[in-house]
């Protein structure tokens, strides 16, 4: 398993979405590489997140968590599901 910070944040920033800040909250969740987070649920690294920074962080981070288990999980994501505003809460009209 990969544990070289840069090596492993340089590895985030190939997921959509994920810049140096998410890289880094990713990095200080305890996830050290894209396999460990596709076993993971986006819904508890939000929380977790949250709790790490102390406040309600925005959505768009759970936007993005979504995102990117869901393209680290799959050999071949769908090109829509790629961006990050696909995984937005659905509203009822």
């Amino acid at each position: 398993m990969k544990s070289d910070k840069s090596e492993v944040l340089k590895e985030f920033r190939t997921l959509p979405g994920v810049g140096k800040v998410i890289a880094e909250d990713l990095w200080n969740l305890g996830v050290r590489s894209k396999a460990e987070l596709a076993k993971l649920d986006p819904e508890k690294l939000y929380e977790k997140i949250c709790e790490y920074q102390g406040t309600r962080v925005d959505p768009c981070m759970l936007y993005v968590f979504r995102c990117a288990v869901y393209v680290s999980a799959t050999s071949d994501p769908e090109p829509e599901k790629m961006k990050w505003w696909f995984w937005k809460d659905k509203q009822l009209v």
